[in-house]
């Protein structure tokens, strides 16, 4: 089992960070990350944000790996759910609970619902990402506890904590414990460690920019002509590329 480094972000940073959308965060990023920007940090697989009026969720990763489908688990080890309670309360928050379903393709059962949304936000996590599924969503709603999943069903099954505080893979992505993970209803990223402290920086300096530049000009188009709304465009993806440029040595989307 792998515990969680402390975090390097203080609350009121954690706070700014939840203030934009995911595709924000990660027009910083990629500003900063020596990742793969085409297929590193977010998912790669269709994922549901079954509380979009929540607004994105901020949080270091706890991870669990589950089985529903296997009745064995249960008494194999049946301390698990107090030791993997222990675990949640040992780690920093806020907290993300990222669960792989070991059943995937098939939805067995759900290791959500009221009880367990309720128990996890009084142990400090905000929400989940969990590659099977969710159920007792108007009540998972309720306690504010915000789900990232691939679908509802009906049972639990054999839900149980399998493993965790270990890698886990979900909707085609790897999440260690402990990294900073920012999710909505586009989806999630998770950023890693070396890139925590700067990603607030750069996907503020990124929003500005576009604000500054090529949002403006193709919203100041009023009683323009065709060319010169086309050359106010040019000039400002000209004007975003080089602040990027300056900025991190990178052009930027633009």
């Amino acid at each position: 089992m792998k515990d969680a480094k402390e975090p390097l972000l203080s609350h009121s940073e954690i706070l700014q960070l939840k203030r934009w959308n995911t595709p924000t965060i990660y027009n910083g990023w990629e500003q900063i990350t020596r990742q793969d920007r085409s297929k590193d940090g977010f998912n790669l697989e269709d994922t549901t944000d079954y509380m979009p009026a929540m607004g994105p969720m901020v949080g270091y990763a706890i991870t669990v790996v589950i089985e529903p489908s296997k009745a064995d688990h249960p008494a194999a080890r049946p301390d698990a759910w107090q030791e993997y309670r222990d675990y949640i309360g040992s780690q920093p928050g806020p907290k993300i609970v990222i669960v792989q379903d070991l059943d995937k393709p098939a939805v067995i059962g759900s290791f959500w619902g009221e009880v367990n949304a309720n128990i996890h936000k009084a142990l400090g996590c905000v929400g989940t990402i969990t590659d099977g599924a969710i159920r007792d969503l108007d009540e998972m709603t309720n306690s504010g506890f915000k789900a990232l999943a691939r679908r509802m069903c009906v049972g639990h099954a054999h839900s149980w904590p399998v493993t965790w505080g270990s890698e886990v893979e979900v909707f085609g992505q790897t999440i260690q414990p402990g990294q900073l993970v920012h999710a909505d209803k586009h989806g999630f990223l998770a950023i890693a460690k070396e890139d925590e402290s700067r990603v607030l920086d750069a996907a503020r300096f990124m929003d500005t920019n576009e604000c500054n530049t090529v949002i403006e000009a193709a919203r100041s188009c009023s009683g323009l002509s065709k060319e010169e709304i086309l050359n106010n465009i040019n000039n400002a993806s000209q004007r975003f590329s080089q602040a990027a440029r300056n900025k991190f040595s990178r052009q930027g989307e633009w």
